[in-house]
């Protein structure tokens, strides 16, 4: 059984652009590192900067990992290349029709909306910033939430069926 079309249609749609967010956030971080005198094109105004947040703490691991391994370690990668590798699987697992990728797929769906919530949090009371970039990728996540979630069900739902 083919996910159904509208799925396959949102999946794509959703990964690609989370993707492409994530790309580019990597490319403002690097770019910033090697210029702090870069700006980018979502830095909007003091307030609203997405290089201060990709550059911030924050922006590698999601602020946490450096306390426990040091800053520089391979395990602390930056946020935008965990999403690259979240939007790869999503999309990858998403042709699929297996019940173990649909779990897996509701699973780190839901883990990325509360790593999304917690960087929210973080925006708002931490940093005091608005990010164009990482607010668009929070509501990918909820939107790729909501498609694994009915994509589940669906599953569930034929499975419940007589042959």
């Amino acid at each position: 059984m083919a996910p159904p079309r509208w799925e396959r249609g949102a999946r794509f749609t959703l990964c690609t652009l989370g993707a492409l967010l994530s790309v580019y956030a990597l490319h403002v971080e690097v770019s910033r590192e090697r210029d702090p005198g870069y700006r980018a094109m979502c830095d909007l105004a003091d307030s609203v900067s997405c290089s201060k947040v990709f550059t911030s703490r924050w922006g590698r691991g999601f602020g946490l990992v450096q306390l426990l391994v040091s800053k520089d370690s391979v395990f602390n990668q930056p946020n935008s290349v965990l999403g690259i590798v979240f939007y790869a699987l999503q999309l990858a697992l998403g042709q699929t029709a297996s019940s173990r990728a649909a779990l897996f797929l509701l699973l780190s769906s839901w883990l990325s909306v509360a790593g999304s919530l917690y960087l929210a949090g973080v925006l708002l009371f931490a940093l005091g910033d608005f990010c164009v970039v990482c607010v668009s990728t929070y509501a990918i996540n909820v939107a790729l939430l909501y498609t694994n979630a009915k994509r589940r069900a669906g599953l569930d739902g034929a499975k419940a069926k007589p042959a």
